[in-house]
């Protein structure tokens, strides 16, 4: 392997691809049409002499000169970003790019105030929150770190927990107004109720329902934001975080001393990169503005 003659531009292509599993994903994310990240690969084959992917139609798998390949360009990128990182942080601030991958009921209700005040702080400091209501695959590098409600069991990852908080039935008063009384779980059968499409919980931490013993969803998404609205606009009643709760008026829990639960935010980082100070740091002040916000609008519920 001639590693003398490759050049970082093609190693950034060759991870691209590996984890994009396309040229027009790796593209995309480079930023450069997909005939140019395809004539890198070819270039950086020609200097390796072996093939480093695999064609078919579901797209580019590494072989096993890829793979062997991938954990050196890795490496290699680590050590960039070490460097970089050196470089910049000699003002003691952040700077560059970080994208966070949550859930959508987290990236909504807490994390724009705590980024906020995270990039006000540091003003060279671009982050970008991915709000998706399914599990990220940082191996692919989808996102630099992830909020989950499951701490992952595979993989090169780290996982430190970030937060415990509180869930409740609710709905809003206009609603409760015009439909039968609620004084014990048995009475929902008579309701209206919202929450998440069965088939689609990502999570079975997000299976709230199956919990309480609910069968039959009247109005059911896979995003907490959608439920939040049928809730807020009267649509029924159904499981909201409380610090959802604290954002919306005219919206109450229901059967709040009978029924309580309590989850975890999870934040999941690449091993790799905890040897990076930039993203300690940035993961610090992360987890330490999702306590205080989860804390001040629970305490306003």
């Amino acid at each position: 392997m001639h590693e003398v003659g490759m050049h970082w531009d093609d190693l950034k292509t060759f991870l691209a691809v590996a984890r994009a599993e396309s040229l027009s994903g790796a593209g995309k994310r480079l930023k450069v049409d997909p005939a140019t990240a395809g004539r890198r690969i070819a270039r950086l084959e020609e200097e390796i002499g072996a093939a480093l992917f695999a064609k078919s139609p579901q797209g580019y798998a590494p072989t096993e000169a890829g793979q062997r390949l991938q954990r050196h360009a890795e490496m290699a990128e680590q050590a960039i970003l070490s460097a970089e990182e050196d470089i910049r942080g000699q003002s003691g601030l952040l700077s560059g790019q970080i994208r966070l991958g949550a859930p959508d009921g987290v990236a909504n209700f807490l994390l724009p105030q705590v980024c906020s005040e995270i990039v006000q702080q540091n003003p060279d400091l671009e982050v970008q929150i991915v709000a998706l209501p399914r599990l990220f695959n940082l191996t692919r590098r989808e996102a630099d770190l992830a909020i989950t409600v499951s701490p992952p069991t595979a993989g090169r990852l780290t996982v430190q927990k970030v937060s415990d908080y509180k869930l409740h039935l609710a709905a809003s008063r206009d609603y409760l107004r015009n439909a039968p009384p609620i004084e014990t779980l048995g009475d929902l059968s008579g309701h209206r109720i919202v929450g998440y499409i069965q088939d689609m919980i990502f999570d079975k931490e997000l299976d709230y329902l199956s919990e309480l013993g609910v069968e039959r969803v009247s109005l059911a998404s896979n995003s907490a934001v959608v439920q939040f609205n049928w809730i807020r606009q009267g649509g029924g009643i159904g499981v909201m975080h409380d610090f959802a709760l604290a954002s919306v008026q005219g919206v109450r829990r229901v059967l709040a001393d009978e029924i309580s639960m309590t989850r975890t935010f999870y934040l999941v980082r690449h091993a790799d990169d905890t040897r990076l100070e930039r993203m300690n740091r940035f993961a610090e002040a992360l987890c330490d503005g999702l306590r205080r916000e989860i804390a001040r609008l629970e305490a306003e519920t």
